[in-house]
């Protein structure tokens, strides 16, 4: 019983923490993510417009960053949830894709190569971290994608609404199936930690992306 008990705190724990990046370091949490839910002002539509392309270059490609963490999982329940992941990933992937094209083209921003050279960066980054052999990494930064994206999603229906594209249902694993692959996956101290820094960089590299943006809609209003 007491071993129970020592689970219930562990999985408490994991959960907790989970909580407490995403209050921290989720990409809601942006300056520039507040502005782009707010009234869509015409200079706003450019903004959705920029993020939806510099979303899609980061993340519009094959395979996905969860599909390529497939490549290092275990067995059993982590697995099972990085399988499902991967598979409603690649719908949002899917819809994003239709939604860059249904905008048209990028606006006009100074810095495109600078832009370019720090998108290749991110991509760079979030496959590092999608392969990495490290017990865990791979599984939090899957998971921080998964809670993060969920919290963005509003932001891509908002401009499929504009631009009269249909939106599909959001497949992505709701929050406690979420936590409950976190609990299976940080069966060690170590296993924890790499999942603490697989999740830590993750939301790093997309709180990176929004700064980005926020410069990008900033040159543009200097012009």
């Amino acid at each position: 019983m007491a071993q129970s008990g020592v689970v219930r705190q562990v999985g408490s724990a994991v959960a907790e923490a989970h909580a407490a990046r995403l209050g921290a370091a989720g990409s809601v949490t942006h300056a520039h993510v507040a502005d782009l839910a707010g009234p869509l002002a015409p200079y706003r539509a450019h903004d959705l417009d920029d993020f939806v392309h510099l979303l899609c270059a980061v993340y519009g490609r094959q395979p996905t960053a969860i599909e390529l963490a497939l490549g290092s999982a275990p067995e059993a329940s982590v697995r099972a949830w990085l399988e499902t992941a991967s598979s409603a990933f690649e719908r949002e992937r899917l819809y994003l894709v239709r939604l860059t094209s249904a905008v048209g083209p990028i606006p006009s921003t100074p810095g495109a190569a600078e832009t370019e050279a720090a998108l290749l960066a991110q991509r760079h980054a979030l496959e590092t971290l999608a392969r990495s052999e490290r017990s865990g990494c791979a599984l939090g930064a899957a998971t921080a994608l998964v809670a993060d994206w969920t919290a963005l999603r509003p932001l891509l229906d908002k401009v499929a609404a504009r631009v009269g594209v249909d939106v599909p249902p959001c497949a992505l694993p709701k929050e406690e199936l979420i936590v409950a692959a976190l609990e299976a996956g940080a069966s060690t101290v170590t296993a924890e930690r790499a999942i603490r820094f697989g999740a830590e960089q993750l939301l790093l590299q997309q709180r990176a992306l929004f700064d980005l943006l926020e410069a990008r809609s900033e040159a543009r209003e200097d012009l």
